[in-house]
């Protein structure tokens, strides 16, 4: 797979002010909830500028976080130094995670599956790496889940403005249908609306976890 630019400077910049306004929010208590329970070694796929960082529990033993943004990763850098968990930051594609088949114990993707060019291959490596039985967390905000105004508003969203503003952000993705069209059991979805009470073609979210099943290859 050929190298992408994965550079969006004004984004990112917008991105590190915006963060801390959503956590206080509501995204900190949701960020605490998608990283409670993690045990053992952890890969973080789109780590962005670290704002998980702080959440992760005393049980975890090391997480790689990947960032491609170079602004981002900065940052990420930054916040790791700042936070009790054994972080260590490192460029490099979702699509080709920098480890092993059947590694680590857990991936964490959040807020980023939108940005992706295409969920799929992020979704196949997010299973590679897992070992069996591992879990997959997502934090992600999606398409709508009933036919209406506000599905209609996405897919204009995404066929104009919304993908260039927001550093190719797609707000009209299935993206619990990829997960579980990748290969994994989804264990636990919570549907939400997020901020509260403020609409936007992004304010529908899911957060919650998967497992990668144990099949008969990994068992024998």
């Amino acid at each position: 797979m050929p190298p992408r630019n994965c550079a969006h400077p004004l984004f990112a910049r917008f991105y590190t002010r915006i963060s801390p306004v959503m956590d206080r929010q509501g995204a900190a208590g949701h960020r605490q909830r998608l990283l409670t329970g993690l045990t053992g070694q952890v890969i973080e796929v789109g780590a962005g500028d670290g704002a998980n960082f702080a959440y992760y529990p005393d049980t975890v033993s090391h997480v790689q976080a990947v960032e491609p943004e170079p602004y981002l990763r900065a940052r990420a850098v930054e916040q790791a130094q700042r936070v009790a968990a054994p972080v260590e930051v490192i460029d490099g594609l979702a699509e080709r995670l920098p480890a092993g088949d059947q590694s680590v114990d857990a991936v964490v993707i959040s807020l980023m599956l939108c940005s992706v060019a295409d969920q799929a291959p992020v979704l196949e490596e997010a299973l590679r790496v897992l070992r069996p039985e591992g879990q997959l967390r997502f934090y992600e905000h999606v398409a709508a889940s009933c036919p209406g105004r506000l599905q209609t508003t996405q897919r204009i969203a995404d066929a104009t403005v919304w993908p260039w503003l927001f550093g190719g952000c797609h707000t009209g993705r299935d993206t619990a249908a990829a997960i579980a069209a990748a290969g994994f059991v989804i264990d636990e979805i919570d549907r939400f609306d997020f901020p509260p009470g403020q609409p936007s073609p992004a304010a529908p979210h899911i957060l919650g976890r998967a497992s990668r099943p144990v099949d008969e290859k990994v068992s024998a």
